[in-house]
């Protein structure tokens, strides 16, 4: 918890790491998405190509098995120009016809007719059982190592039951591949050109819908560093009844608190009216009559009004120490300070002075706390002084956080000073180290205490004035 109470704002790079895992996280899905998808649709487009190339090459096969005649001794012949693709002409052209014999034990004789497209070689393909008028599909490696695509068919001829013969036809597969090849290539840069834009638009999107979470992040800042008391700004319909709850959770509050110091005011109040009539009742009193009972009441009188300031001045405090949005400016509360100081102590010839500060300086709290504070510190100072206090004010580099600023105010004065070995006695409630010296013994106790519950402290330090010097370290507001 910070000093207003509430838990410590995370700087503002935690939008920027939430907006890093969304970004990641959409991109991660639309990456995926698009491989998936550049896979489905090459794997489709190949095989429709595959598809049309087969069917093209089916096309060939039935012209082939159409051309197909059996001469007298029943064997094939194809006419070359009954044929009417040119490429059967062209050799290794990439299109080519053969016929096989095929023996009733499966074995035959490769080749016994082909195209001239073949050149002096022929297509070595493996025995398949097929059935007649059957059409089997393979990819074999064919001349010069071009892969093929080849269509197979097993035909008999008319009146000769042993004889069977096996059409083939083959294309090559190259001009196919490269085509589904640049498909391949052009799809994938589209994919990456859509990827791109869909990650500026994923970005886009994401810093849109996380700026009113920074809007409210730096509002709550200005909250805990005291620049405003409740969320300030215009925030969207899904944020803005998340506001007012929590700036109705800050009224509240801060009515709680308000009412729990006005019934402390009035019980101090209510105790120190009957105290004070005792005591003037035994001030009244003749010194013959009564003095000793007159003495016991003065001094039980000025030890409950000792307890009721030092409870009184905690539990204000204690209420108040914590609620958002305080902010006190210091220079004008020491200048008050000074002015009455300079009345009270007018008897003496004091020289009380201020160092300002390089820029204005904010306490982060209220202003009666402050003054209570400060104005023992002084008080005490120019009690002690022989002729000089002075005052200076400064804020504190911070350490490890930003947020967590402090401010230093010390008050040297020119009179005896503390020994070391009564220093830490001197913060003790309710002691006194010289009795000559008007006072309760409290001043010293109740700064540390309420220095103490803003998150501060209080050293005592010998001066170079020759004193004390006293410095209060207390949480400091932003100027802006």
């Amino acid at each position: 918890m910070n000093r207003q109470g509430l838990p410590p704002a995370a700087p503002l790079h935690w939008s920027r790491s939430l907006r890093l895992r969304l970004l990641a996280l959409t991109l991660a899905g639309v990456a995926v998405a698009m491989v998936l998808a550049g896979l489905v649709l090459s794997g489709l487009f190949r095989e429709h190509v595959q598809q049309q190339f087969q069917a093209a090459l089916q096309l060939q096969l039935d012209q082939i098995t159409a051309r197909l005649e059996f001469d007298a001794q029943g064997q094939p012949v194809i006419a070359a120009e009954a044929l009417s693709d040119p490429r059967w002409l062209k050799p290794y052209s990439g299109l080519y016809w053969q016929v096989d014999a095929m023996a009733p034990d499966g074995r035959g004789r490769a080749g016994v007719l082909r195209s001239r497209s073949l050149w002096d070689t022929s297509l070595a393909l493996q025995v398949d059982a097929l059935a007649d008028g059957a059409v089997h599909v393979h990819e074999v490696v064919g001349p010069q190592g071009a892969p093929l695509l080849v269509l197979e068919r097993t035909v008999r001829a008319e009146g000769v039951n042993a004889a069977r013969w096996r059409l083939i036809v083959a294309a090559d597969l190259q001009a196919t591949q490269a085509a589904t090849a640049r498909f391949t290539g052009v799809l994938a840069l589209s994919l990456a050109v859509l990827l791109v834009l869909l990650a500026a638009a994923a970005w886009a999107q994401v810093a849109v819908g996380l700026k009113p979470l920074e809007a409210l992040q730096r509002a709550v800042q200005d909250v805990q560093e005291a620049r405003a008391s409740q969320l300030q700004g215009s925030f969207p319909a899904e944020v803005q009844p998340l506001v007012d709850d929590f700036n109705a959770v800050l009224r509240r509050h801060g009515e709680v608190v308000e009412r729990a110091r006005t019934q402390a005011g009035n019980l101090a109040h209510a105790l120190k009216t009957p105290l004070a009539v005792l005591e003037n009742a035994a001030r009244a009193r003749p010194p013959t009559d009564g003095q000793e009972l007159a003495a016991l009441v003065r001094e039980q009188v000025l030890v409950a009004r000792r307890h009721i300031d030092w409870h009184l001045a905690r539990s204000r405090v204690a209420a108040s120490a914590h609620l958002p949005g305080q902010r006190t400016a210091l220079q004008p509360a020491l200048e008050g300070l000074v002015r009455v100081m300079n009345k009270v102590h007018a008897d003496r010839v004091l020289d009380i002075s201020i160092a300002p500060p390089q820029v204005p300086l904010f306490f982060a709290g209220e202003a009666q706390d402050l003054q209570e504070m400060l104005g023992n510190l002084l008080d005490n100072a120019c009690k002690w002084a022989r002729s000089a206090v002075r005052l200076q004010a400064q804020e504190l580099s911070p350490e490890v956080d930003a947020t967590q600023r402090q401010l230093v105010v010390t008050v040297e004065d020119d009179g005896p000073g503390i020994d070391a070995a009564q220093r830490a006695q001197a913060l003790e409630r309710g002691v006194r180290l010289d009795e000559t010296v008007p006072g309760t013994g409290l001043g010293l106790a109740i700064v540390q205490d309420l220095a103490a519950l803003y998150g501060g402290r209080l050293d005592l330090e010998p001066a170079g004035l020759g004193g004390l010097r006293a410095s209060l370290t207390l949480p400091a507001a932003s100027s802006g």
